[in-house]
């Protein structure tokens, strides 16, 4: 997993991008086909570095998805088949469950909606809960109804991806990091790949996994400029260790459609801590975890394209607050505040951020599903967001059934 040499390699398949994707769908290619000659290859230093490195750990229930879309399918399934994964290999979780909380009368509709949603989905367990039982099981917490969803959990996504990892190799997979793809060649029934250690790839069939560069690879085989990605930071706070207290299980807002993101939720961690946030404000860098982070290239290629000015031009109030609140911690805590009216400034400590790979169409709309491009040789991973991590197995399951039309001998035997 460490060989950092120029050294060239040929084989059966390559995978671009070790994050929780990627890692998924090259452990389901040798589970189905063991003799495969596969690689995955890695541009950091580190497996899981990105977005499966900084998220925050929840394992959804299956909610929030429009039924009939693949993030509602292979959420329901995906959150089920994690568990059980994490159980077979003794990877720690917790069900300490989500309320979904209304703090006003515009909200209560939305949150019946939410639970029509969850019933068509098939997710278990879900119940309206009154003032008086959003109160008795969480004291702190402010709001005239919420939804409880007893089945959702948290995780450290960055022990499961290891453990994916550790699949693969023990199935004869080669992880190389520090190989980032910076060229695609097709021919003669072949891809070359060329990385930034120096060293040439030969594979047959390509899958691009990668996450918030996904759109970058994909031009490399000149494959559609849409969707593109829009960096998006995640700033959060940790609540005070001494005021653990306030709160039971993940608190979450009800989804107003007229914004883009979902707000701020309270979200207990496996160590302990509990994470408040995040914001969502557009970073300067596809990597750029502190508001200082700038990188040029970034930003030109996302200021000169016509899709994400126009989604600009329709957001701009909402992420001038965004922004507002990113830069003052007293309107960031009056937004938890909502919620949690004890809250004080010295109950909010740093925390830690991520970056969201936010796909955007031509006519600058928000891609709410996952979106996998077929090309000659090759398949892109062009949008997997949240609840990608959840839903992992099941989306390797579903890129390799795609692979599968292409090579029979993927499919599964099931």
């Amino acid at each position: 997993m460490t060989d950092k040499q120029p050294q060239n390699w040929a084989g059966d398949i390559a995978v671009i991008g070790a994050g929780i994707v990627g890692l998924a769908t090259a452990r389901e290619i040798l589970l189905r086909k063991p003799d495969t000659r596969l690689i995955v290859l890695e541009q950091e230093s580190e497996i899981a570095t990105h977005q499966t490195g900084h998220n925050s750990g929840v394992i959804h229930a299956g909610i929030y998805y429009k039924p009939g879309t693949l993030k509602a399918k292979l959420c329901v399934a995906g959150g089920a088949e994690l568990t059980a994964y994490c159980d077979q290999k003794e990877i720690p979780y917790q069900r300490c469950g989500k309320m979904i909380v209304a703090t006003d009368q515009s909200e209560l509709l939305r949150l019946e909606e939410l639970q029509r949603r969850a019933t068509a989905n098939g997710v278990q367990g879900v119940e309206l809960v009154s003032q008086d039982e959003l109160q008795e099981r969480e004291p702190h917490v402010n709001g005239i109804r919420a939804l409880w969803s007893p089945n959702t959990g948290i995780v450290d996504y960055g022990l499961v991806a290891r453990s994916y990892a550790n699949d693969v190799k023990s199935s004869g997979g080669e992880i190389r990091v520090d190989h980032g793809v910076v060229a695609l060649k097709r021919g003669g029934g072949q891809t070359q790949l060329v990385c930034t250690s120096g060293a040439t790839i030969q594979a047959q069939f390509v899958i691009a996994c990668a996450g918030i560069y996904s759109d970058r690879v994909a031009r490399l085989s000149r494959s559609s400029r849409y969707p593109i990605i829009a960096p998006f930071r995640g700033d959060y706070f940790i609540l005070n260790p001494r005021r653990r207290g306030l709160i039971k299980s993940n608190i979450y807002p009800v989804p107003d459609p007229a914004f883009p993101f979902l707000g701020v939720h309270f979200t207990p961690r496996m160590n302990g801590d509990v994470w408040l946030g995040p914001n969502a404000v557009l970073a300067f860098s596809r990597t750029g975890y502190r508001f200082r982070d700038i990188n040029p290239r970034d930003m030109k290629a996302l200021f000169t394209n016509p899709g994400f000015l126009k989604f600009a031009r329709r957001n701009w109030r909402t992420g001038f607050d965004e922004m507002a609140r990113d830069l003052s911690k007293k309107r960031f805590l009056a937004s938890l505040q909502r919620y949690v009216p004890e809250l004080t400034a010295e109950d909010l400590l740093p925390g830690p951020s991520g970056v969201r790979a936010q796909a955007l169409t031509e006519t600058g709309e928000m891609v709410d599903d996952f979106v996998i491009d077929r090309g000659d040789g090759i398949l892109h991973v062009r949008n997997a967001p949240s609840p990608a991590a959840t839903s992992s197995l099941q989306i390797g399951r579903f890129i390799v059934n795609a692979l599968a039309e292409a090579r029979p001998e993927f499919a599964s035997p099931s």
